[in-house]
């Protein structure tokens, strides 16, 4: 795949050490106004730097924009004359529309949106992707790309912002959860290295367990809890004292944020 990454910021780099380390690529092109950062990506010898997004569009058959959103609008402006019915357009910005990016290049060409979270620095991302009607055609390439740094879903367009919630600030509400289990651990007199170490990989088999077994959370807790047990005895105090009331009531918080900030948007 001929691939450019427009805007090679943090989730740009990130993207491309995915595509690259799973060589997902024949050819790459990186732009960013500032280029030195990017040099060490040359030393893949399929990469190249530049500051010039026409020729890195001109070059490659998808191309992944990952710009900020200020800049997106004069970006796509400078470059929709050399769009071809060759190019896949990927639009990782938040907030921006299919729509939106129709009115500036049309809408009989490959517009894919792709929602990824931070753990893609790592390949563990979750990433929600969603397309226009001609798009179709190419969402299973979309979802190949991100599926190299860890699991992507296609869902309708208007899930988009629910999806940011869930997978985007869910990657803090986690990491929460992730502290709060150390700091019980504290208590309970393991130093903070071994805390955090012990909470984040009992984490991490949690979701292994499920994601590996296709099984379902409270199958997974009946095979822990015992009858008067300890286990069972911890859950249910942290239900009475609002974990999962709590931890509903602050997605439904931050969806409604996030809903009210895309009402106030100028269009």
């Amino acid at each position: 795949m001929k691939i450019a990454i427009i805007g090679a910021g943090n989730l740009g780099l990130s993207i491309a050490k995915g595509i690259l380390n799973s060589n997902g690529a024949t050819t790459m092109f990186l732009t960013k106004r500032n280029v030195e950062s990017l040099q060490p990506y040359e030393k893949y010898g399929i990469v190249t730097t530049s500051t010039n997004n026409r020729e890195a569009v001109e070059k490659s058959d998808i191309l992944i924009f990952a710009v900020q959103p200020g800049h997106f609008v004069k970006i796509l402006e400078e470059v929709k004359d050399l769009i071809t019915d060759k190019h896949v357009i990927i639009s990782t910005i938040t907030g921006f529309s299919i729509e939106k990016i129709e009115s500036i290049i049309g809408a009989d060409n490959y517009i894919i949106r792709a929602m990824p979270n931070t753990a893609i620095s790592v390949g563990k991302s979750m990433t929600c992707i969603c397309c226009n009607q001609k798009g179709t055609k190419r969402v299973d390439l979309a979802l190949a790309i991100f599926n190299r740094m860890g699991h992507s879903m296609q869902i309708p367009e208007d899930q988009m912002q629910a999806a940011t919630v869930i997978c985007a600030s869910g990657i803090a509400f986690w990491m929460r959860l992730i502290r709060a289990t150390t700091q019980g651990a504290i208590q309970l007199g393991f130093d903070a290295k071994e805390a955090q170490e012990l909470a984040m990989y009992t984490c991490n088999g949690a979701a292994s367990l499920l994601i590996e077994s296709e099984s379902h959370p409270e199958k997974e807790i009946d095979r822990v809890t015992t009858p008067k047990g300890c286990t069972i005895s911890g859950l249910n105090e942290m239900e009475h004292q609002g974990l999962s009331s709590s931890l509903i009531r602050g997605i439904v918080t931050s969806f409604e944020k996030i809903s009210d900030i895309k009402k106030n948007q100028p269009n």
